[in-house]
């Protein structure tokens, strides 16, 4: 990244080379449409070469997998709302703080915590972020309010959080 920073252009051609599969994957998982797929696949690189600096340090992999995952709930969203499929133009900055926080763990490390978390607060998690369903769509699954699967999310997250800083055992 510190090539890509410096903007050349055979380093971000590397970058894209080693994880467009993974953020196309995490894209089509999500959205289950090839043509979205690709302009999420498109939109999160494009964001990696105009906006290098948002990759501070910690596990690249995980951080474009999380820019991706937000990028399709993005387009998921906009089609809900609007009947389109347009592409935010930026990273909430709640969601940038969240991938700055995932990117410097292992997933080694967050396996260990999750399978530590009460299965109510651990499926939804997993749904949420490894299964690309929205807090809507987990509430309609699991049949629970929208409300309960919101505040099980929060509180699970913010004891993985503890758990992975160390602070706190979960």
């Amino acid at each position: 990244m510190e090539r890509v920073r410096a903007r050349d252009a055979e380093a971000f051609e590397a970058l894209y080379d080693r994880y467009h599969r993974l953020v196309y994957g995490v894209a089509m998982r999500v959205l289950a449409d090839a043509p979205a797929a690709e302009d999420v696949t498109q939109a999160v690189f494009l964001k990696v070469w105009s906006s290098p600096a948002l990759f501070r340090d910690g596990n690249f992999g995980a951080w474009i997998a999380r820019i991706a995952r937000n990028r399709a709930v993005d387009v998921v969203r906009s089609r809900t709302l609007h009947g389109e499929s347009e592409l935010a133009e930026s990273l909430p900055a709640q969601d940038a703080l969240e991938e700055t926080a995932l990117s410097q763990i292992t997933g080694e490390r967050v396996r260990e915590a999750l399978a530590q978390l009460p299965p109510e607060q651990r499926d939804p998690i997993e749904l949420g972020f490894f299964g690309g369903a929205t807090q809507e769509q987990i509430a309609r699954a699991t049949g629970l309010p929208l409300g309960t699967v919101k505040t099980r999310i929060r509180t699970g997250l913010r004891r993985l959080r503890h758990a992975l800083e160390g602070e706190v055992a979960v």
